[in-house]
């Protein structure tokens, strides 16, 4: 603020003021040239722009009673209309001072109706909060507040302590469960690859049988044919032996010669050139 006793005056843009004429409020005074009588008029100047102001750091105690150190700063302005201008000189003696206090004081009640946690994640809401109670009492100075902010929100040394060790903790235990999440979906990859191979190599050996079945069957054909008696009995051995030559059985029943193959563990039986059955071995 600044007083103007001479003759002639000017405002500048960012500037309001009000006159007096002996003691009594006698206008509102706009940017550019004035003039007054010295002695008879004096004329009180108000800077209008935006005034950057600290709301100092101070201790608060949250909901669940621990001591916290928190400071913020907002930005205020004495209102343009003339009454609100008349307002910051006859309301309120410092304006400045005065909205600095009602900010800690009212700083000190938002942080004491939560607890740590949510105090932590609250700034935009305490802000908000702060802001609006400040501009419902501002208005009987004449100020605007147009915004608060929360900078610092600082916990106690053992407390941060803490914190930090749970937030590790939290890491680890996420790590944890990532890493075996991907072993168990490994495994089960893994336990499908197997199954299809083994699924492969099961089609695979029942081809294969079908394979020298059928080649057995067209043996017996032609020693029906082309052989008769002994030779055709020995062509025939002869032509399964060949066909059966690994992992094979030669069976001779009442009803001729018998063919198996083995399928695993188990024995495959042949008629007719196609695979039957699987034969249990017998003791």
């Amino acid at each position: 603020m600044r007083t103007i006793y001479g003759f002639i005056y000017t405002l500048r843009p960012y500037e309001r003021g009000i006159q007096e004429t002996l003691g009594k409020y006698s206008g509102y005074k706009q940017p550019g040239l004035g003039f007054q009588i010295p002695l008879i008029n004096i004329t009180r100047v108000r800077d209008i722009r935006e005034h950057t102001m600290d709301i100092h750091p101070q201790s608060v105690i949250t909901k669940d009673n621990v001591e916290i150190m928190v400071d913020g700063i907002m930005w205020v302005r004495p209102t343009i209309d003339e009454e609100s201008i008349k307002k910051t000189f006859y309301n309120i003696d410092n304006w400045q001072r005065a909205i600095v206090q009602l900010a800690m004081t009212n700083l000190r009640q938002e942080f004491g109706d939560l607890t740590l946690d949510e105090s932590l994640v609250a700034r935009e809401t305490i802000a908000t909060n702060l802001q609006r109670v400040l501009n419902k009492y501002a208005v009987e100075w004449g100020l605007t507040v147009s915004k608060v902010e929360i900078r610092q929100i600082d916990p106690p040394e053992d407390i941060k302590r803490a914190m930090h060790k749970q937030k590790t903790a939290e890491q680890e235990r996420r790590s944890m469960r990532l890493l075996a999440t991907g072993e168990f979906e490994a495994a089960e990859q893994q336990k499908l690859a197997i199954i299809q191979r083994a699924e492969g190599e099961r089609e695979a050996v029942i081809q294969v049988a079908q394979g020298r079945a059928e080649a057995i069957r067209l043996v017996n054909e032609a020693a029906e044919k082309y052989f008769v008696g002994n030779a055709q009995a020995l062509k025939k051995l002869e032509m399964i032996e060949n066909s059966l030559r690994d992992n094979a059985k030669i069976v001779i029943t009442e009803h001729g010669i018998s063919p198996t193959l083995l399928l695993g563990s188990l024995p495959i039986e042949i008629s007719e050139g196609k695979v039957s059955k699987a034969v249990q071995p017998k003791n």
